[in-house]
């Protein structure tokens, strides 16, 4: 691992954590400390989606045009102003433009530090740089989210406006470290220079254009509603609604999650590695409808308590082998789509597209979740299992190089030559 990969995969640990910092306990800061009211609370929240969703779009060309740490950079000063801010807002008005700056900075940060891993990678380390990624963002944003909840006190503001000057510090912190970041500079081709001059348009039409691409934003799209989407409102209102769960043993089951996600993600990496994407991203969808079939014994089952809590811990904890499973696959076949010099474009549409499903999914599970359990395990086993289908789909329009990396390697060096065949072919 490189001195300029080792800084970004901290970027990425410090990025985490200043989200874990805060995000938990915004809802407390702005409805109950600050006053504003619980409609005030939820108005921020949304904002933090709509900010992504307004930014995104633009990120990608200007990751495209100027780089992906001038991005970066911008974006961590953008996430600590905001941040800052938020932390000194009293009115509702400063807490919303306070609360879209910081959402917006926070979004940019995910495809501008993917683009960097891609651009300090190899089609052989890509997997594993994706993968260490995976596991640093939710150490990170477990570590935060502890700490941050030591230094809460909800009967003194000061204690939050402390909590929020903690994570402009760590995103400052972060500018400082990645303007150190050297990055490889590749020979700048006749193609590239024609690229960089086109409308902003054109990268998204090429994109859209692109038909693999495209299933595969459809899939990330059932990808993140399905799970992702749910974990925090769906799965945690059919825990305490259907299945009778005490809210503590929310946190027992999403520390379950993360508990297997930490020990199984390099112990699967191989695994997934010599492995075709396509079939990988098809087998997470048969392992989450077992998850979603654990959750329905737990709610809507009639063994004991016992077995309700166990079957329930082990719906986050089959989510989380999913999640293992799909860190070093999944990122890795977005950069492996994009043509060369469009990676970014590529990681904002992506992450554009898990955005939406984040911003939909609670808000179509958490009601349904509340008044028809049944219906609600139903629908997501049923969106698990369509994951299998179109991940199958996907994998007939993909070529070899970009489904089955290794197989590919392995043909190559049994011919005696390279280790390595180029990313970016077309499907």
């Amino acid at each position: 691992m490189g001195a300029a990969m080792r800084r970004i995969h901290v970027g990425n640990a410090l990025s985490a954590f200043g989200l874990g910092f805060t995000v938990p306990y915004l809802y407390v800061y702005v409805a109950q400390v600050r006053g504003l009211g619980a409609m005030t609370a939820g108005i921020v929240l949304a904002v933090f989606a709509v900010a992504a969703l307004i930014v995104l779009p633009f990120a990608g060309r200007a990751i495209v045009r100027r780089g992906p740490l001038p991005v970066l950079l911008t974006a961590l000063v953008t996430a600590a102003l905001g941040a800052l801010s938020l932390g000194l807002a009293g009115g509702a008005g400063a807490v919303l433009l306070s609360a879209a700056a910081l959402g917006a900075g926070q979004a940019v940060m995910q495809p501008a530090l993917a683009t960097m891993i891609v651009e300090c990678s190899t089609t052989e380390t890509r997997s594993r740089a994706f993968a260490m990624q995976f596991f640093l963002q939710n150490l990170g944003l477990g570590v935060g989210g502890l700490i941050g909840g030591h230094l809460v006190d909800t009967t003194r503001v000061s204690s939050f406006t402390l909590l929020f000057a903690i994570e402009a510090a760590v995103f400052l912190l972060l500018v400082a470290l990645m303007a150190t970041v050297r990055m490889p500079h590749p020979p700048r081709t006749a193609d590239d220079s024609a690229r960089a001059g086109q409308p902003a348009g054109t990268g998204w039409r090429q994109l859209l254009g692109n038909r693999a691409m495209v299933q595969l934003c459809v899939l990330g799209f059932v990808l993140f509603f399905a799970c992702y989407g749910q974990f925090e409102s769906g799965l945690s209102a059919y825990g305490v609604e259907a299945a009778g769960m005490a809210p503590s043993m929310l946190g027992t089951a999403l520390a379950a999650n993360t508990l297997v996600i930490v020990v199984a993600q390099f112990a699967v990496l191989k695994f997934v590695e010599r492995r075709r994407r396509s079939r990988i991203i098809a087998a997470v969808g048969l392992i989450w409808a077992l998850a979603w079939a654990a959750a329905a014994y737990a709610g809507l089952g009639h063994g004991s308590r016992a077995m309700a809590t166990a079957a329930f811990i082990s719906t986050y904890a089959l989510f989380g082998l999913g999640e293992a499973m799909l860190s070093p696959t999944v990122a890795p076949l977005v950069a492996d789509l994009a043509p060369e010099g469009l990676a970014g474009q590529y990681n904002s549409a992506f992450a554009l597209v898990k955005q939406l499903a984040l911003a939909l999914g609670p808000a179509a599970g958490g009601p349904l979740a509340a008044s028809l359990p049944g219906p609600y395990v139903v629908t997501f086993l049923l969106f698990s299992l369509l994951i299998t289908v179109l991940a199958l789909r996907l994998g007939r329009g993909l070529s070899t190089v970009q489904d089955h990396p290794w197989a590919a390697r392995s043909r190559v060096i049994a011919r005696g030559g390279l280790t390595a065949e180029p990313v970016g072919a077309q499907a």
